[in-house]
């Protein structure tokens, strides 16, 4: 059967969101791998359908009246997908404004923070204000997911919803990468228990562990980029705005 959604992706936690809710949703999907390192993100076809040229992106073929319907931004796409599906996101008010804040805790918060934790401590770390600025920024962070987890079940209240979607690939990679560096990403630390209880309990749902397998089968290509290639998805050196 021909897939309802066609999925632009690579490994980034922002793509690793949507592997996770199309696996909990069910919908049939292709997994299209863009090679960032190597520009494929800026190539005219796939700027056709996301002008901001970056992944993830999807192409749902059975959109609003039948038709294709592109969404780009992560949580655009957990949003779309979850009134699409009815799935993952609550209806009644208050508990819907909850799942809400939390996301917008990810997408404000954690993705662009984490972010500049990561890109500091492998691309400049020479750079001790930004190390540090971001270093404490990320900690407090851990920390306040810790504390709300420490009052709920999950992000959004008594359920798994889009907000821990959102969140979990984030802690993930914070441990794969940084766990032996610096030890407050490590995965199951004794200072963050609530986190991590919550951690390990979605990490054993059957859709998680699907998307796992799959997200896996395809990690990062930074290896093999050029520094002129790492140059360019970075926008420094001679691709930098003067």
């Amino acid at each position: 059967m021909q897939p309802v959604i066609d999925l632009y992706a690579m490994a980034s936690p922002n793509v690793q969101k949507i592997y996770l809710m199309l696996e909990e949703t069910e919908l049939r999907y292709a997994a299209h791998q863009i090679n960032i390192w190597k520009g494929e993100q800026f190539e005219p076809e796939f700027r056709a359908l996301n002008p901001n040229a970056k992944v993830p992106t999807i192409v749902d073929h059975d959109g609003p009246g039948g038709g294709d319907h592109v969404v780009f931004e992560s949580g655009a796409i957990l949003l779309y997908l979850a009134e699409k599906t009815g799935a993952l996101l609550p209806l009644d008010p208050p508990r819907r404004s909850d799942t809400l804040q939390w996301l917008m805790i990810q997408l404000t918060g954690i993705g662009p923070m984490f972010g500049q934790f990561n890109h500091f401590n492998r691309f400049a770390a020479e750079n001790g204000y930004g190390v540090l600025r971001y270093t404490t920024e990320a900690k407090r962070l851990y920390r306040l997911i810790d504390d709300r987890l420490a009052k709920t079940a999950f992000l959004g209240g008594d359920d798994y919803s889009i907000a821990d979607i959102a969140t979990f690939p984030w802690f993930r990679t914070e441990a794969r990468m940084f766990g032996e560096t610096h030890p407050f990403t490590a995965m199951n630390g004794e200072s963050y228990p609530h986190l991590w209880r919550w951690y390990r309990r979605i990490a054993e749902r059957p859709a998680v562990i699907r998307a796992l397998a799959k997200i896996d089968a395809h990690p990062s290509t930074f290896a093999t980029a050029t520094p002129a290639e790492v140059d360019r998805v970075l926008g420094r050196g001679p691709h930098a705005t003067r």
